[in-house]
């Protein structure tokens, strides 16, 4: 036998027997209880569809924020080591553009859903609703989105108009209409 036909006899061999074992399954994890995947169906959609009971202020938020962001995101959102939340309006254009939840992000609602889910860095998943409420009001106000003492819930954020709201486009086509 040739060492080209036994390599590919070696490497048909080892192809095979990598695929028995995968069929088999790696044996990892174990089913979730109800409970458990509740835990994390957390999604916020745009529309505000899965937005959590609770209610906020900035100035409510003020307090959550300056515990839990501020070290990253400076006190007033403006960055420094993190990246900038606020500022950049008008910059996206530029050569210099800022991209901040106030000059970039479509939707009040996915902020919310990103600070509920991701933050704070070293503890994500770890704020009450209110906290998350009270942080997004915060992060709004900064940008000149909401007035300090606008209310946010699951009924008025979804309404919140976002400076960049229009510019965004859709990728892909509408469905044809029948």
């Amino acid at each position: 036998m040739s060492t080209d036909a036994f390599l590919r006899a070696v490497a048909a061999g080892a192809l095979t027997a990598a695929g028995l074992a995968c069929a088999a399954g790696p044996d990892l994890g174990k089913p979730l209880a109800e409970a458990e995947v509740a835990l994390l169906a957390i999604s916020v959609f745009p529309d505000g569809r899965g937005l959590p009971p609770g209610r906020a202020t900035a100035v409510d938020g003020v307090d959550a924020y300056l515990r839990h962001c501020a070290l990253c995101h400076g006190t007033r959102g403006q960055g420094k080591p993190g990246p900038a939340l606020a500022g950049g309006l008008g910059s996206l254009a530029t050569k210099s553009p800022v991209r901040t939840v106030g000059s970039y992000w479509p939707y009040a609602t996915t902020l919310f859903d990103y600070i509920r889910r991701s933050m704070p860095y070293d503890a994500p998943m770890s704020l009450t609703d209110e906290e998350v409420y009270g942080v997004t009001a915060y992060v709004l106000w900064t940008n000149g989105v909401i007035g300090r003492d606008t209310v946010l819930d699951a009924t008025s954020l979804p309404g919140v108009r976002m400076p960049n709201r229009a510019g965004f486009v859709n990728a892909w086509d509408e469905p044809a209409r029948r």
